[in-house]
């Protein structure tokens, strides 16, 4: 099972003024690229830790679990806590920064990173 989250910095950062979340979310629902999409407002968040853990709980069957967002190393990082918490191997875990995007920019940078994911 393969999902995708997108972290929008509690959807006030104007990093992200230039995209329509819930059509990058359609999209890859739509194409079924991956099993499910979700949104969080701030992952980095003490709440982040909490919705991660819960949407991991049975994280033997995950995968893949993509996040665009912010840097991918600072991805790492922020959420190293809560995957040790449920056993979430962090190998799984593939980060994507989608900062300064328009909707279009964005959905063909995810894309790119599932299908790259596909070939290996």
């Amino acid at each position: 099972m393969k999902g995708l989250v997108l972290c929008v910095c509690q959807g006030t950062c104007p990093s992200f003024d230039k995209m329509n979340i819930f059509e990058i979310l359609n999209t890859f629902r739509r194409e079924k690229l991956v099993d499910f999409v979700s949104i969080h407002p701030q992952l980095c968040a003490d709440d982040g830790d909490v919705f991660l853990s819960k949407l991991l709980e049975n994280s033997d069957k995950i995968d893949k679990l993509f996040i665009a967002g912010c840097d991918p190393l600072m991805q790492s990082k922020m959420f190293r806590d809560a995957f040790q918490k449920v056993g979430f191997d962090k190998t799984k875990h593939l980060g994507i920064d989608i900062r300064n995007m328009d909707t279009k920019e964005a959905i063909a940078e995810i894309r790119k990173l599932i299908k790259e994911d596909f070939q290996t």
